[in-house]
């Protein structure tokens, strides 16, 4: 049981005052930084696993003979042989008005109208989606075809360019990880130094309940509760924190509709697990501190 059944005229042995001592704030604090280390650690993975989706099969065929009549026919020619081959799931020519709005955007014409651009000899763009299976295979035979279609065109992985972001992503999702295996470790390394704390101020307390006959289960399981409740709150601090910041990260994030940002989510596993590890943790907490007591409880007498 994680918080012990104990009589109540057992109860007033210890001193019954919530959130008196340091233990429940600290507690609160490492349980705040644990949700939050661990909803920007699902946060990341899920973006590095939507963005390695998403970038796995993607190639881009830049087509930069000098003809604009010439670039144009080779790019619908490989469009539509791309588009029958049985390893390639869709491909689409992008359109130089999409080619001169991103440009616009860098280059200070919002519209992309600007005279300016238009007169760039721009590249045809092809972009083609793979199915899933032999990568090195499928790309090697779209080399082929983009060599007997298109000679001289530039074919573009995605993965060249995203996948090292991708990789960063999960790095840093292992990272938070990691900070949230640390920040547990030190919860119950404060369960422990409370535990032992407990005994020593206690000390004469539990030599009288030792000479009436009190065993050292009975005697463990009546500090277990104290400190069981003393963490509880301490968790229930922490969470609500945790959960007030997240939500208004999330709220500013919903507004996030584009780039690489607007892939980070937590999904309903990500929520689940930040459900279960406050449970989790008064757990951990309650049995740290009943084999710390049991085992200081033998050396006493």
């Amino acid at each position: 049981m994680i918080i012990p059944r104990v009589p109540v005229q057992h109860r007033r042995l210890l001193p019954d005052r919530r959130l008196s001592g340091p233990t429940p704030w600290v507690i609160a604090i490492l349980m705040m930084l644990t949700l939050l280390a661990a909803a920007a650690g699902v946060g990341l993975a899920r973006s590095a696993n939507a963005i390695g989706e998403a970038i796995a099969g993607r190639v881009t065929v830049q087509i930069v003979t000098a003809n604009p009549v010439t670039r144009a026919e080779q790019a619908a020619a490989l469009r539509r042989e791309a588009a029958a081959q049985p390893y390639v799931h869709g491909a689409r020519n992008i359109e130089q008005s999409e080619l001169l709005a991103t440009l616009g955007q860098w280059l200070g014409s919002a519209d992309g109208d600007d005279p300016v651009l238009k007169s760039l000899p721009l590249p045809a763009l092809v972009d083609i989606d793979l199915v899933g299976g032999d990568r090195a295979g499928q790309l090697a035979r779209l080399d082929a075809l983009v060599d007997r279609v298109a000679p001289g065109a530039r074919v573009i992985p995605h993965a060249e360019w995203l996948g090292p972001v991708a990789r960063l992503i999960r790095s840093l999702a292992w990272v938070a990880g990691g900070l949230v295996l640390l920040m547990i470790l030190a919860s119950g390394a404060v369960v422990i130094m409370t535990a032992r704390a407990a005994l020593g101020t206690h000390y004469a307390t539990i030599e009288m309940l030792h000479l009436i006959g009190a065993t050292d289960r009975q005697i463990a399981r009546l500090f277990q509760r104290r400190i069981a409740i003393d963490t509880a709150y301490g968790i229930a601090l922490g969470t609500a924190v945790a959960a007030a910041i997240l939500l208004l990260i999330g709220w500013q994030w919903s507004d996030v509709t584009a780039g690489l940002a607007a892939t980070a989510s937590l999904g309903p596993g990500g929520w689940a697990l930040l459900l279960a590890l406050p449970l989790l943790a008064i757990a951990l907490a309650a049995l740290t501190a009943r084999q710390t007591l049991l085992a200081a409880l033998k050396k006493i007498l």
